[in-house]
């Protein structure tokens, strides 16, 4: 296990920055900019490099991890470690496992097809659709979307200790109102639309929209409107069953006291995430569907583009609704989400026209660097050899692929800083 710390800021120190408006966040709509139309300007993934981050991954504390690149109808993939530390199984693409917040763009979908079907307006306030939900009228669905509707994310409160929080809740089965409640004994963040910041609570309010307009459950509605068209095969929604069906990758939870064991923590509910991250799937169906999504076989193009509508995070991502963009260091940029539930991380991103997709998995979570490595699957599948050595780096070597170091923050407990 690498050695780490998880720094915490203090309740007042929490306020202020959570009240302090960042002006680049604060920018919303920025159109997409990017010259990048398609494949045929990428240069050819580098399998060498793809294969020393997932190694590297492993050496960072991640028991195994994987990676599947499909291009124009051609698959590559690779792997390194385990599934599964008591049987020491290898890990392999064909793994389920769970995909966190990859699930929020799911959400979206649905949400935006529903906008198509004229169900839905984007700049109506959440009270049209659920009156007396929140306490603030101005809340539109797309600031929801976008994280920009000044909701405090209760994981934040939930998982101050990444164990212990998990532990407490691994079995329970909450309700939606049940967790927007956990966010409203909080303050808000912002003013409505004021600027950018993470919440999960945005996305269970997400599926509580999702479920009054359909008249069907979450579950239901990804099934019908997503899995079932693209033939997703191996993409689950279960909760709140514990269990992940078929052959699947243990996932495992780092500690915040350095060197205490890892926790298996494969089995749970998920019930505390549920539309924000409940989502069961593999490599090959997650770049199925961003595939879909970005090819325009999932939304209207009108919608398409309201999702990829951005609010600037820092100076490598973007947010849309629901729909993250990353700009690589050779001047690519890739649309998808990046996913952490406890004991795994997921990084699942497509070019601009949805022909070359990536996604990767790390079944562990907590771990500040080798969520940041991650990063450098993404350089190898779409940047290939051109990717920019960016000094101190922790990886090195012929094929390895590099990005800066830099605070990690899960999208469990965003508040939270990691290194």
């Amino acid at each position: 296990m690498v050695t780490r710390t998880v720094r915490r800021a203090t309740a007042a120190t929490a306020a202020l920055l959570a009240l302090t408006a960042v002006p680049a966040h604060a920018a919303p709509h920025e159109p997409d900019t990017t010259t990048t139309s398609g494949t045929a300007a990428l240069p050819a993934p580098d399998l060498t490099g793809l294969r020393a981050v997932l190694r590297t991954l492993t050496a960072q504390g991640a028991p195994g991890a994987i990676a599947r690149i499909d291009d124009h109808g051609t698959v590559r993939t690779a792997a390194a470690g385990i599934d599964d530390r008591t049987t020491r199984r290898a890990i392999g693409n064909a793994d389920r496992f769970r995909i966190g917040s990859v699930t929020k763009s799911f959400s979206a979908v649905v949400l935006l097809q529903l906008a198509d079907a004229h169900k839905l307006d984007l700049d109506a306030s959440v009270d049209r659709y659920l009156p007396g939900l929140l306490p603030d009228r101005r809340i539109t669905v797309r600031h929801v979307l976008s994280h920009r509707s000044g909701l405090y994310d209760y994981t934040n409160s939930m998982f101050a200790s990444s164990v212990s929080g998990f532990e407490a809740v691994r079995d329970k089965v909450f309700t939606y109102r049940q967790l927007v409640g956990l966010s409203l004994k909080h303050a808000r963040t912002n003013a409505p639309g004021a600027a950018y910041a993470y919440s999960n609570t945005n996305f269970v309010v997400a599926g509580m929209l999702i479920e009054k307009l359909t008249g069907h459950s979450v579950g239901t509605a990804y099934r019908d409107r997503i899995i079932k068209p693209l033939k997703l095969r191996d993409t689950f929604y279960v909760h709140p069953s514990t269990k992940i069906p078929g052959r699947y990758a243990h996932g495992y939870l780092t500690p915040d006291r350095t060197g205490a064991p890892l926790v298996d923590a494969t089995e749970q509910t998920v019930s505390w995430a549920q539309s924000a991250g409940a989502v069961i799937s593999t490599t090959r169906d997650l770049n199925t569907f961003f595939s879909a999504l970005l090819g325009g076989r999932l939304t209207s193009a009108a919608r398409l583009a309201q999702m990829q509508r951005w609010t600037p995070v820092n100076s490598t991502t973007r947010y849309g609704l629901g729909l993250r963009r990353r700009d690589l260091s050779c001047g690519v940029s890739v649309y998808g989400h990046t996913g952490a539930v406890q004991g795994f991380y997921t990084y699942s991103f497509t070019s601009k026209d949805g022909r070359r997709s990536l996604t990767a998995l790390a079944n562990t979570s907590n771990n500040g660097t080798v969520l940041n490595t991650m990063a450098g699957t993404l350089e190898a599948a779409f940047c290939g050899k051109q990717t920019r050595a960016i000094q101190g780096s922790p990886l090195t070597g012929r094929g390895s692929y590099v990005t800066e170091r830099r605070v990690a923050h899960e999208d469990i407990a965003p508040g939270v800083a990691r290194d």
